[in-house]
């Protein structure tokens, strides 16, 4: 069974930082897709950020230049680098792994909360 654990989460003012991690436990964490998920309260979760196993990303268009996803496939894990934060960032953020080859098999991490506010 693959596990997700996230860290990183916190409190963090308008225009501030945070860097989430998310380790996975498995042997060929470098075949698996990567994202980073966001729900807010009373909302639907949604994609902020994935990364496939050549590296190449996609970003959701409100954290498009805010924020790097980036892996380290020897650390077995990802990152997510989020600067400029805004309030409307606030979310349990949480980590997703897809199963190569199919990518039908997603696991996911227990999430983390982000909070902005001033």
């Amino acid at each position: 069974q693959v596990q997700l654990v996230e860290s990183g989460g916190g409190s963090v003012q308008p225009g501030g930082s945070l860097r989430l991690s998310c380790l996975v436990s498995t042997n060929i964490f470098s075949f698996y897709s990567m994202g980073w998920y966001r729900q807010a309260p009373g909302k639907q979760r949604e994609l902020v950020a994935a990364i496939a196993r050549d590296g190449g990303t996609n970003y959701a268009d409100s954290v498009q230049g805010r924020f790097t996803i980036s892996r380290d496939n020897a650390m077995n894990t990802v990152y997510l680098q989020m600067n400029s934060l805004k309030l409307e960032d606030t979310a349990v953020y949480y980590c997703n792994a897809q199963e190569p080859p199919s990518r039908k098999i997603s696991y996911w991490g227990q999430g983390t909360q982000v909070t902005v506010s001033s």
